[in-house]
């Protein structure tokens, strides 16, 4: 079977599945339909940590800033300007890619465990900014409310059903846009800086160039599903301590993680498993009272991170399974040694 076809039948599985779970989940089990909707917001902002992350080799610790930099910009201008929530779409990708932009400047001159530091303190001061509301727009901490559905061609998405398909739609074609930049002559130059910055310069990779594109790409990214959760959210309200928080940079961080850094389809899976995971817990919560679902999620995010982290890199936890045995090669028969 060539590449071509295999990824075609890949193409058409992931279609089948948009297709399929509203159609499986009914009347009652809508809600399931809302949680997954939400878990291919998560997924498009995943699939943009992704190529900085597991093909750039770039750590981000704040992505929650993009998110809600675009979550607030359209709702704001749909809220407060009266502008049609399709328009927010534009200005809420390109200011989430301006402050990828003026953020990376000078963070990505940073390497490792300082650039994932960086990226914190970022996702820090936009979640303190917001909660704030300096300006008095952004609700501070009770947010902003009544943000009104989005409405194309006349079609409103206001039901679990038509918002699960507009975001899996949309989420299956930044799937397949990302895979066409990691098969282009960026993805090969990203994946060179993965391994070594410097060899990837003697090549003639303009390093810092390569890596504040796909930073600002997966800025814009998240800006893209802060739009689609603004006007897809069950209660069409937006609170920094939803969209901004610390938890949600490392949920997303662990999504990419979990699913295998560069590997698109797990961080797909990565996202709607983590993204189940809380209703799982709320199941759990029940059986047991008094027990705080909420910290358990936390805690589980922890072990998953710091379970990949010593296992890192992956030759290390070949060896921990034993499977890289070191195989004794024989020399040719006709070479006397």
């Amino acid at each position: 079977m060539t590449h071509k076809r295999r990824e075609l039948i890949q193409y058409a599985i992931f279609a089948a599945f948009i297709i399929a779970v509203p159609l499986v989940f009914r009347g009652r089990q809508s809600y399931y339909v809302s949680m997954l909707a939400l878990s291919g917001i998560y997924a498009i902002v995943a699939l943009g940590l992704n190529l900085l992350m597991g093909f750039a080799g770039q750590i981000s610790l704040g992505h929650a800033a993009f998110f809600s930099i675009g979550a607030y910009t359209t709702a704001i201008l749909s809220t407060r300007l009266g502008w049609q929530p399709i328009a927010g779409l534009l200005p809420a990708v390109a200011v989430s890619g301006f402050a990828a932009f003026v953020i990376g400047l000078p963070t990505l001159k940073l390497k490792e465990h300082y650039l994932a530091m960086a990226t914190l303190g970022v996702g820090l001061i936009a979640y303190s900014l917001i909660k704030a509301d300096p300006g008095g727009i952004t609700g501070g901490v009770t947010g902003i409310v009544n943000i009104p559905p989005l409405v194309i061609g006349g079609f409103t998405f206001d039901s679990d059903r038509s918002q699960f398909y507009l975001i899996w739609a949309v989420a299956f074609l930044i799937f397949a846009l990302s895979f066409n930049i990691i098969d282009s002559r960026i993805g090969r130059a990203l994946m060179a800086i993965h391994k070594s910055e410097v060899s990837a310069s003697v090549l003639g990779v303009n390093v810092f160039s390569c890596k504040l594109q796909i930073f600002v790409l997966s800025g814009m990214y998240a800006g893209l599903g802060g739009f689609l959760y603004a006007h897809c959210s069950p209660m069409y309200y937006l609170n920094p301590d939803d969209v901004c928080h610390f938890s949600l940079s490392i949920k997303l961080l662990t999504m990419v993680v979990i699913g295998g850094m560069g590997s698109m389809w797990g961080t797909l899976l990565g996202a709607v498993g983590l993204s189940i995971l809380p209703e799982v817990l709320r199941m759990l919560g029940s059986l047991f009272p008094g027990v705080n679902t909420t910290d358990i999620e936390m805690a589980i995010y922890g072990l998953v991170l710091a379970v990949i982290m010593i296992a890192s890199p992956r030759q290390r936890l070949k060896k921990w399974l034993r499977l890289d045995k070191p195989r004794r090669v024989e020399p040719p028969k006709d070479v006397e040694v």
